[in-house]
């Protein structure tokens, strides 16, 4: 796989201006306040993960609309003391999966809430347990192209509205430190946990790895990779749709997120990455608002960084918390 993108040098410098609509704050802030108007809901249950040193709780909380979401919220078995959280989007098809399977962080003395996202949980290995209620035009199979005809009902709106309401959730957590949660994710998470950190600048951290959502344009036009490629296919066939199909991803560009972002950040990109374009990348990274450091992997593809990233995180969590 060959260096595709822009040199290492110019990345280190790209922050290209992105369309941002004059009302994104204003969108924004109304958006919440509407997922606000309704009660959290909070529930927590014990789910049964058969694990002896690592509790596993079943939760659920209103997100977009009311609109019951689904996580598991884990952390160390027998230990009284509130936690640092990390909240854990996930990957593009990928749903919260089982119980049993968010044990690195609790290992590590962390609790963890790992987020489901609504309509999708399609994989294989990572079933999801939380339904999209919300109907949409004709859209391109996924997610990227539902509701692209108006950015009040495009599907990003819902994802990133449960991703801010799940901050929010992770705070009312028994047994969680309010003032020290991290929002995390690779690759469609790593976009979410930027968004997240956009829509809630007070988290304590943000850990994106090789972030899907960013610079969408640039992306679509680079790659013929999918996910992106589901907005090629739909505007090769809805051909008068450029317009509005551009003005309603303004609205949810990462770079715009990124820029209001405030808590200090590890973020992680591959220059190989076909899927996620390194440039993308680091259009939102030099943008971003507050503390940041970035691992560059050179030689890898959308794996990025693997086991070597996950070792980078755990000693980034350590020396924020100890």
């Amino acid at each position: 796989m060959p260096l595709f993108d822009l040199p290492l040098a110019d990345l280190q410098t790209y922050a290209p201006d992105v369309d941002e609509p004059e009302d994104f704050d204003a969108f924004w802030q109304r958006t919440l306040d509407e997922a606000r108007a309704h009660d959290l809901a909070l529930r927590v249950e014990p789910a049964e993960a058969h694990l002896r040193h690592v509790e596993v709780y079943d939760v659920t909380f209103a997100g977009f609309g009311g609109h019951p979401v689904k996580a598991w919220y884990s952390r160390p078995a027998g230990v009284t003391e509130d936690l640092p959280v990390v909240v854990s989007y996930i990957g593009y098809s990928g749903g919260r999966g089982m119980p049993w399977e968010t044990t690195l962080l609790p290992s590590a003395g962390y609790a963890t809430l790992r987020i489901d996202s609504r309509g999708q949980g399609w994989s294989v290995n990572l079933p999801g347990h939380t339904p999209d209620p919300v109907g949409h035009p004709p859209a391109v199979p996924g997610v990227m192209t539902r509701g692209l005809d108006d950015p009040e009902g495009y599907y990003y709106r819902r994802l990133f509205t449960d991703a801010a309401r799940a901050v929010e959730a992770a705070r009312e957590l028994p047994g969680t430190a309010a003032d020290a949660v991290v929002v995390s994710g690779a690759s469609q998470g790593g976009g979410i946990a930027i968004a997240a950190a956009g829509l809630v600048p007070d988290v304590a951290g943000l850990m994106p790895d090789v972030p899907f959502l960013q610079h969408m344009r640039r992306a679509v036009e680079i790659v013929p990779t999918s996910p992106y490629s589901e907005i090629t296919a739909y505007l090769a066939t809805h051909r008068d749709a450029a317009e509005q199909t551009w003005r309603t991803l303004s609205y949810f560009d990462g770079v715009s997120f990124a820029s209001r972002g405030r808590a200090p950040s590890l973020w992680s990109v591959a220059l190989m990455d076909m899927t996620c374009p390194p440039s993308t990348v680091y259009a939102s990274y030099n943008r971003y608002g507050g503390p940041r450091d970035i691992e560059v992997y050179t030689y890898n593809g959308h794996e990025g960084g693997g086991p070597f990233q996950t070792g980078r995180q755990l000693a980034w969590l350590r020396e924020r918390f100890g």
